[in-house]
């Protein structure tokens, strides 16, 4: 025997941290800026994005893709994201795993009181950087959605909000539909 052996040989041990970190502590949990935060979201925070949800899935359909909260990688960091709705071709879903911000449509993020800082700027600023070519913030503190797109390295170029809960927002292409956000204020 010639020493003790190399574990981290041919081993991604980014990749394998964050698998573990998943297997462990289940497939709702988040990793945010080397972060582990489980996620358990409120009935009122499930309203909210069934609320897009809805006005979102025809079209969605239409263009071949699927909406959902899987798993979004941003490798090279310490992040692994678990979105309230990604919109991502049928054919990535297909049999996958993680995807990469760029390769969705779509990132619809509710906050929540124990998140909403995070949604805000750290989740904003990470999506604009890894490329998701639109971000829905709907935003249940403030009672107000922002559409943030054109991502570039320095963050988002283009804001769209924030506007306030009963607003009508455009979605750009390639969905081409105006949300109507008054089902997201609170009874």
């Amino acid at each position: 025997m010639t020493g003790a052996p190399d574990y981290g040989q041919g081993i991604d041990s980014e990749r394998a941290l964050k698998s573990a970190v998943r297997r462990t502590c289940g497939d709702r949990v988040q990793i945010i800026e080397g972060i582990i935060q489980p996620g358990a979201p409120t009935w009122d925070h499930e309203r909210a994005a069934r609320v897009v949800r809805r006005q979102i899935e025809d079209r969605v359909d239409e263009l071949g893709c699927v909406e959902g909260s899987g798993n979004l990688d941003l490798p090279g960091s310490s992040n692994w994201y678990v979105p309230d709705i990604a919109v991502v071709p049928e054919a990535l879903a297909k049999g996958g795993g993680a995807l990469l911000p760029d390769q969705t449509l779509l990132v619809v993020e509710v906050t929540s009181e124990s998140n909403a800082e995070t949604d805000r700027v750290v989740k904003r600023r990470r999506y604009a950087e890894y490329r998701a070519p639109l971000y829905l913030l709907v935003d249940r503190i403030e009672g107000s959605v922002t559409l943030f797109s054109e991502p570039g390295h320095l963050g988002y170029t283009r804001v769209d909000g924030p506007h306030p809960f009963g607003a009508v927002l455009r979605l750009p292409d390639p969905f081409g539909l105006d949300l109507d956000t008054s089902g997201l204020a609170s009874a």
